[in-house]
C-alpha cells in the first residue's frame, strides 16, 4: 500500500535521511525503531505532506503522494486535545474539518473504549490514558488508509503503557488499518508490530528490516518468552551498534 522509496531529506548542510526504502503493506502494523534523533519524526512528516522530500519516492497505491497532504491519520506524542471543547467534540474534530462529523458513530467508539460516561466531559478531567483514548478514536475515524502513531505512550508510566498497548492491539485486530507506529521502545515494538524497519543514526537509513515472528492475537505473557526476549536483545545489538 505505502512504498518509500530511496528517500532523502536534509535541513541545510544537515543531511538526516539518506536513501531510506521501506514498505506498508494492506492491513500490516509496522514499528519504526532507531536511536534518538534518527529522523523518525521527519520520516512522518514527509509521509504527511508537511514537508517534501528532496530526493526520492512517497507511494500510495502506487501513486507519487510527494508533498500532498490528507493522505494519512496522525497521532501525535501529547494528545493535543483541545481543552475547551469536551470529549466527544474533540472525537469528532477530524470528520468536522472533513465535513462529515458522525456524532453517533463517534459515541459507539467512546462506548467501546469504556469511555461513555464522559462524552460531555473536558480534557482537564480525564487521566493520560484516557486521553490517549480519545485521540486514538478521534485518529482513528478519520477516513484515511494509513494511521501514523508518533510515540503515542511515551508520557504514560509503564503499567497504563502496557494497559494502552493491550488495548491499542484489541481495536486494531477489529479495525485492521495499516498502521506506522515510531517508538523508542524495543519491547513495544515487538509487542506491538508485524514487521519492525530499524533506522541507523543520522543520516538514516534502513538498517535492517526485521518480521517478528509471534501469532495474534497476542497476550502480556509473550513478553516473558524466551523467544521474545532473544528477538529483543538481538534489537538492543543492533540500536547500541548505532550508539557506538
Amino acid at each position: 500500500m505505502l512504498e518509500i522509496k530511496a528517500l532523502h531529506q536534509s535541513f541545510g548542510e544537515v543531511d538526516v535521511l539518506r536513501d531510506v526504502t521501506f514498505t506498508v503493506n494492506e492491513g500490516e502494523f509496522v514499528a519504526i525503531l532507531g536511536p534518538s534523533g534518527s529522523g523518525k519524526s521527519t520520516l512522518f512528516q514527509l509521509i504527511g505532506g508537511i514537508l517534501a522530500p528532496k530526493s526520492g519516492a512517497i507511494l500510495l497505491h502506487q501513486r507519487p503522494i510527494n508533498g500532498e497532504k490528507g493522505h494519512m491519520s496522525y497521532m501525535p506524542q501529547q494528545a493535543s486535545l483541545l481543552p475547551w471543547r469536551t470529549v466527544l467534540q474533540n472525537v469528532v474534530l477530524g470528520q468536522e474539518i472533513q465535513g462529515k462529523a458522525n456524532k453517533e458513530e463517534a459515541k459507539q467508539w467512546l462506548a467501546r473504549v469504556g469511555l461513555a460516561s464522559f462524552e460531555e466531559a473536558y480534557p482537564i478531567e480525564l487521566s493520560g490514558g484516557m486521553k490517549q483514548r480519545v485521540t486514538f478514536i478521534r485518529a482513528l475515524l478519520s477516513d484515511r488508509e494509513l494511521l501514523c502513531l508518533d510515540e503515542p505512550f511515551s508520557a504514560l508510566d509503564e503499567f497504563t503503557r502496557l494497559e494502552m498497548q493491550t488495548w491499542l492491539l484489541s481495536v486494531w485486530e477489529k479495525h485492521r488499518r495499516s498502521v506506522l507506529f515510531v517508538t523508542h521502545s524495543i519491547e513495544e515494538a515487538i509487542y506491538l508490530a508485524d514487521k519492525i524497519v530499524v533506522l541507523t543514526k543520522r543520516p538514516a537509513t534502513v538498517k535492517q528490516v526485521i518480521n517478528v515472528p509471534f501469532a495474534r492475537p497476542r497476550q502480556e505473557a509473550l513478553l516473558a518468552t524466551t523467544e521474545f526476549i532473544a528477538l529483543k536483545q538481538q534489537l538492543f545489538t543492533l540500536i547500541k551498534e548505532e550508539k557506538a
